[in-house]
């Protein structure tokens, strides 16, 4: 083998164990990168029902004084049906007086 080749094939193989190495870099950087994102998205999933958690008693209040409201206008009605006559509404008054 001529010196010539003999040098182009050393140059050959030192390329190729660089391109091997940036190969395995670029491997490790992309499996990191990956980790991460599974790691950001598992935070982001975790925030949102943390956030449920903590915001769920607000709006099951809220829900209560929407409907609580609607409610109340039937209970007006039943303790009206209930207090019929003029004895048991001065009953009531007493006990609530009291």
């Amino acid at each position: 083998m001529d010196p010539e080749s003999k040098q182009l094939l050393e140059e050959n193989l030192k390329l190729s164990k660089e391109n091997n190495l940036m190969l395995l870099r670029l491997i490790k950087i992309q499996r990191w990168a990956q980790i991460t994102r599974y790691i950001y998205w598992g935070i982001l999933i975790l925030i949102s029902m943390g956030a449920l958690y903590f915001v769920k008693p607000m709006m099951n209040n809220l829900l209560n004084i929407y409907t609580g409201g609607a409610l109340g206008e039937q209970n007006v009605g039943d303790v009206n049906k209930s207090l019929s006559s003029q004895d048991q509404l001065n009953q009531l008054l007493k006990e609530l007086n009291q």
